[in-house]
């Protein structure tokens, strides 16, 4: 059996009996002797390598390394070809970096870093203030997060954020418990919204998630309350977002995904107030890979089920 793996992959497989691994230059067309592989590991973002693996007549199962499997299964793979995630791979990277994002928003880092370029002496920054006034949120100590995608990720930002002494609830298709935490179904999240300080989006792109946080979901919000999207950028009306960003109807927005990437050099968030923006680096190091790898290859040759097994 052949699999091949990408030079860049964060890790080094241990051999496997009855397995032979050969390296691809991801950057690189595919070579014949690629194209005989009976697996390959993808990093999973649209890549023409993606395309390339669709003239393998004997390939059989893609691993991704990011969570959403999207390019892939749009690519048109027969359903012969097994396709497995890396969900789970992210989530303590993703976690980590969306807590910085809203820290970083709440304790008005990017007004400290402005002041300080300006070698001037923040005092507006500075001084007593209540924990909550109603009017501005800078702290995430008895805050109300709500995490809409409350899947593997979601659920590791939770415990973050409940470190920081926040009160955490999570929107999924169903309502109950996950995780230890509370979980309302997406059919009830215009009630929680006006009850949010801060939203955090870990949703997967489809067409039930575009634009779902459009204007009147944003409308819904306080004032001062905070949006992070650290899922897929198709989640939030970015002309809507900016509206209110822009007439104080919303606190700040601190946004790893947008709906084009890389962003326009002419789109309005660049300049839109209180907004952070990072380049989709929230995961990008993946955890775990190799023993997982390992795993479903054992399983692949011995005729069993997958682990992190796409939908078809």
């Amino acid at each position: 059996m052949l699999l091949i793996v990408p030079t860049d992959a964060p890790f080094e497989l241990d051999p496997v009996e009855g397995v032979d691994v050969l390296s691809y230059d991801p950057d690189a067309d595919l070579t014949d002797a690629h194209l005989a592989a009976d697996a390959a590991v993808v990093w999973g973002f649209a890549s023409p390598i993606i395309e390339q693996l669709l003239a393998a007549p004997n390939l059989r199962w893609i691993q991704t390394l990011t969570a959403g499997p999207d390019p892939v299964l749009a690519a048109g793979f027969p359903t012969s070809v097994q396709v497995t995630t890396g969900r789970g791979f992210h989530d303590e990277t993703v976690a980590e970096h969306t807590i910085a994002l809203t820290l970083a928003g709440l304790r008005q880092l990017p007004e400290a870093a402005a002041a300080q370029r300006e070698h001037r002496w923040a005092s507006e920054l500075s001084g007593f203030k209540p924990l909550h006034d109603g009017v501005t949120l800078t702290t995430l100590i008895g805050s109300r997060v709500t995490i809409w995608g409350f899947g593997s990720i979601g659920q590791t930002c939770a415990t973050r954020f409940a470190a920081f002494g926040a009160s955490v609830t999570g929107v999924a298709r169903s309502a109950g418990e996950r995780g230890g935490f509370p979980v309302v179904a997406t059919d009830q999240v215009d009630e929680l919204l006006p009850q949010t300080d801060v939203l955090v989006l870990v949703l997967p792109k489809s067409p039930e998630t575009t634009n779902v946080v459009n204007a009147e979901r944003l409308a819904l919000l306080p004032d001062y309350a905070w949006v992070v999207n650290v899922g897929r950028g198709v989640a939030i009306d970015e002309d809507a977002l900016v509206d209110a960003l822009e007439a104080g109807t919303l606190g700040g927005a601190a946004l790893d995904v947008m709906q084009i990437e890389p962003l326009p050099a002419d789109s309005r968030l660049w300049d839109a107030p209180h907004t952070i923006l990072t380049p989709h680096n929230a995961g990008g190091r993946p955890l775990h890979t190799k023993e997982f790898i390992t795993d479903n290859l054992q399983r692949l040759l011995a005729g069993e089920k997958l682990r992190n097994l796409a939908p078809r």
